[in-house]
């Protein structure tokens, strides 16, 4: 059983949270690195701070995920369900930072469900195999 493109996109969702941050950093004022959390709470540029909270967003989005993803592996659901659900999460998630820094609030919260339920859908998929 190959894993290989649910495996990627596992790495897609662990790194997202560093895409959104250095954007972050770039729509910002000169970056400190020896203050980095003062650096950002002192921020006011909009797109800033929108792309810190998607990088806050990935990191929680990324646990259950990935647990979807793996629990679905062992639980031996079919690969193809696990990489289409991998593969619309990631795009979704993309979309999600997307919005967000363009200040689309109802496109990003759709976006955010439709990944949501990805995940969700794993794992339902993975307790369900286990019947």
């Amino acid at each position: 059983m190959s894993m290989t493109i649910a495996y990627w996109c596992l790495l897609a969702a662990a790194l997202l949270p560093y895409l959104w941050t250095s954007l972050a950093k770039a729509n910002g004022q000169r970056y400190d690195n020896r203050d980095p959390r003062g650096w950002q709470a002192r921020q006011d540029n909009p797109r800033s701070k929108a792309a810190y909270a998607a990088h806050l967003n990935a990191f929680e989005a990324f646990p259950t995920f990935a647990a979807g993803v793996l629990g679905a592996q062992m639980a031996g659901v079919d690969t193809g369900w696990i990489d289409v659900l991998a593969l619309a999460f990631i795009g979704l998630r993309i979309l999600h930072g997307v919005f967000y820094i363009a200040g689309k609030a109802a496109l990003r919260s759709a976006v955010w469900a439709g990944g949501f339920a990805c995940t969700v859908a794993l794992l339902v998929l993975a307790a369900l195999a286990t019947i």
